[in-house]
């Protein structure tokens, strides 16, 4: 019964979700929720999932990563055009992004404070203030 436990975290998630745990949904959660919060786009996903083994095609890790941010299990973080990572931690936060390297890093909600928001458009409101902070590496040149 040991190799039954490792999968209990993202059986949870998957079951509380209301997703039938699949192979693939199982395997992908596994990559996702059974360690620390993390970052990751679906290619990297991909190139994990098989690196274990798990045969899946990028449509489908797309497909997965776009059901688990619609039923809130992820957060979609759109850094620029084209570029999305999935976000496992859910909890209103911001990021840095380091633009020469892609790596994203959160910033605790509190430390920023977003003031003075316009008023959203008629039959709208706000459902959450993204900020994202990009970052350079420093050339070692004073400011």
């Amino acid at each position: 019964m040991t190799g039954i436990r490792p999968y209990k975290r993202a059986l949870d998630r998957l079951q509380t979700a209301g997703f039938r745990p699949t192979r693939q949904r199982l395997g992908l959660a596994r990559l996702l929720f059974e360690g620390e919060h993390r970052h990751v786009t679906a290619e990297q996903l991909h190139t994990e999932a098989m690196g274990t083994d798990l045969r899946v095609s990028l449509a489908t890790v797309y497909n997965t990563l776009n059901q688990f941010t619609a039923a809130g299990l992820l957060r979609e973080v759109v850094v620029e055009s084209g570029k999305s990572y999935f976000d496992t931690n859910t909890a209103d936060h911001h990021h840095f992004f380091l633009e020469g390297t892609g790596r994203l890093e959160d910033i605790a909600a509190d430390d920023i404070v977003v003031q003075n928001l316009p008023q959203p458009p008629k039959g709208t409101r706000v459902a959450r203030v993204d900020v994202i902070v990009r970052l350079a590496e420093d050339d070692g040149e004073a400011a």
